[in-house]
């Protein structure tokens, strides 16, 4: 699902059908908020879907919506016909929350030829609009063929 004006961008528009395609993102009720030129973010609302034993939201999913700013950061980079995939990131995990949504806001931190290495940052907004540090990642991807 989409939000935003931005995303009626060649660049938004080109992301927004690569995320659409993500089953995952879409089963969690993801959603892309805004993509931009090397910046892309997207949101995920609590739910059980996305919860651990312990009821906060489970470290997978925030290194999945982690994963995927920065990966579409990532795309915005390249030219037509190209996709990204990831070959590794390193995150950190600094709070597990619940309830609210998780915001993942990718950024290109330098974009060759044969790697893209991008950040993310992960915060947790609660139903008072309080903003909590959750997570940050860096990520190497690799460019590829679109296959679709």
């Amino acid at each position: 699902m989409m939000d935003g004006s931005d995303l009626n961008s060649p660049c938004g528009q080109r992301v927004a059908a690569s995320f659409n395609r993500q089953g995952m993102m879409l089963h969690l009720d993801a959603r892309l908020l805004r993509a931009l030129p090397g910046e892309v973010e997207v949101a995920l609302p609590f739910s059980d879907k996305v919860s651990q034993q312990q009821g906060n939201f489970h470290g997978g999913v925030i290194g999945a919506l982690a994963d995927i700013a920065g990966g579409y950061a990532g795309l915005t980079m390249l030219e037509e016909g190209a996709e990204v995939v990831t070959v590794e990131y390193k995150i950190n995990f600094l709070s597990s929350l619940q309830g609210g949504e998780l915001r993942a806001t990718g950024k290109v931190t330098k974009a060759g030829k044969r790697i893209i290495v991008t950040t993310a940052e992960v915060v947790h907004i609660d139903a008072q609009g309080e903003r909590t540090a959750c997570a940050v990642m860096q990520q190497t991807l690799v460019p590829v063929a679109k296959k679709y």
